[in-house]
């Protein structure tokens, strides 16, 4: 019978830094190609093979699509030898695609890990978020105007709310909470893609981000409210399916009421998780992937666990090529 403990044991957790390592790498000669499906391919491919030498029973949640649309780390793929700890799996090995093929910065890959039906199982579908770290954890509320949580997360922080710096994608469909932001007379910090970086900054006091909000991916929702929830932070989100087809998926997928506000804790419904991510491209939270007059590859990674083994750290690792 498994253990609580045994989904995040430090082997495993290695194992996946080894996963995210040899993603970036896969990706690295890639940058700056404007090529991003091939750069998505060589990640995904090193992905799925070092997943597969791993002693787990591994099912995919959130990848790269369903059956239908990706030929590997499509949701519900199995993945490992067969052995070991059962797990839910998310994957982006290249989130942030267009940034990496124009060799901007941001790129990284990620793998978000939890014992088996832990993690939220939604499709690739747009999700209104709303994260915050540590101190403002049980003060913001979804439902609410964003002025209004900018209020309470300015009370939790000890600033006002002048003092807040807000992160969200520069979309025109965020254009209403940006006036929102200036109304109040806090600062807006924009970018371009991958929220998951600033989501993970709202915990991270060296990252000058106190709360990140705006409509995303549900997949790079669900991976960072994993990591969130190592961190001790906080993330509400909200399900927007576009059509009938989408809200007949979450329902297929076992999600009752697709549009039903989800806590953090029912994003990811246990502390035994954890949260890998490796730099492609130089960004807020990673160094991307170096190689040296030697030949040999300098990875920069992010790894933070939570349950027992709660803990966050930056590793640096050098491979021989």
């Amino acid at each position: 019978m498994q253990t609580k403990s045994q989904s995040c044991s430090l082997g495993l957790v290695m194992d996946f830094l080894a996963v995210s390592q040899q993603a970036a790498i896969a990706a690295y000669p890639w940058i700056g190609k404007r090529d991003k499906i091939v750069a998505d391919g060589a990640g995904t491919n090193a992905m799925r093979n070092r997943m597969n030498l791993i002693d787990m029973q591994g099912c995919i949640v959130i990848g790269e699509g369903e059956m239908d649309e990706a030929p590997m780390l499509y949701i519900n793929e199995k993945l490992g030898t067969g052995n070991g700890p059962l797990v839910d799996i998310a994957v982006d090995p290249v989130e942030g695609t267009t940034l990496m093929s124009k060799g901007q910065e941001n790129s990284l890959a990620v793998i978000a890990v939890a014992e088996r039906g832990s993690l939220l199982h939604a499709p690739d579908m747009y999700m209104k978020k709303i994260a915050v770290g540590p101190k403002a954890k049980g003060y913001i509320n979804i439902e609410l105007p964003l002025t209004e949580n900018m209020k309470a997360v300015a009370f939790a922080l000890g600033k006002e709310v002048k003092e807040l710096t807000v992160m969200m994608q520069d979309r025109p469909r965020h254009q209403e909470l940006m006036n929102e932001v200036l109304s109040a007379g806090a600062r807006l910090k924009l970018f371009s893609d991958v929220d998951i970086t600033g989501a993970i900054g709202t915990a991270i006091e060296e990252i000058d981000v106190d709360i990140l909000v705006g409509t995303g991916g549900a997949p790079e929702g669900v991976i960072a409210a994993t990591a969130l929830k190592c961190l001790g932070g906080d993330f509400q989100a909200k399900l927007i399916p576009q059509d009938e087809a989408e809200w007949n998926r979450c329902i297929h997928m076992g999600i009752g009421d697709p549009e039903k506000p989800l806590t953090l804790d029912e994003i990811v419904k246990t502390d035994d998780c954890f949260f890998v991510a490796t730099g492609i491209t130089d960004g807020m939270l990673l160094n991307g992937v170096k190689k040296k007059e030697n030949g040999t590859m300098l990875t920069h990674s992010f790894i933070t666990i939570g349950g027992e083994m709660k803990n966050s750290q930056y590793i640096d690792a050098t491979f021989y090529s």
